[in-house]
């Protein structure tokens, strides 16, 4: 196997469930091969690099082997590499969002009904 569609092998490396919502990301424009945005029926080689966005996350994978089958996910593993730069990355994004949901200040208890009356008054005062 020399070559495979694009969203057969985001689907077979595990980064989506189905090949519908990789296709779905892929016409978004969350899917990149070697810097340019790409569409579904484009082929992937071993050796490309893909720029992968899927929710908060942007990893920058190598492709290593092809698959058009899905397996198991220490098989669809061997599918890519992620860079170390991309893997640092996304850990100090994600410790900084952590940081900043522990920064919020959170209620101790869920707001009675008169407290969401009031909250909801002050929303709409302020929307005004």
């Amino acid at each position: 196997m020399d070559k495979v569609r694009i969203d057969k092998w985001l689907w077979a490396a595990r980064f989506f469930k189905t090949r519908n919502l990789a296709k779905s990301a892929i016409d978004g424009g969350k899917i990149h091969m070697n810097g340019s945005r790409v569409k579904p029926s484009k082929e992937v080689e071993v050796g490309n690099k893909l720029l992968i966005r899927v929710g908060w996350d942007e990893m920058e994978v190598l492709v290593t082997a092809l698959s058009d089958k899905r397996r198991g996910a220490p098989e669809a593993a061997k599918l890519y590499q992620e860079t170390q730069q991309s893997i640092d990355k996304r850990t100090t994004y994600a410790e900084q969002r952590k940081a900043i949901g522990q920064s919020q200040l959170q209620p101790a208890t869920k707001p009675n009904t008169k407290e969401r009356r009031q909250l909801q008054r002050v929303k709409r005062i302020l929307s005004e």
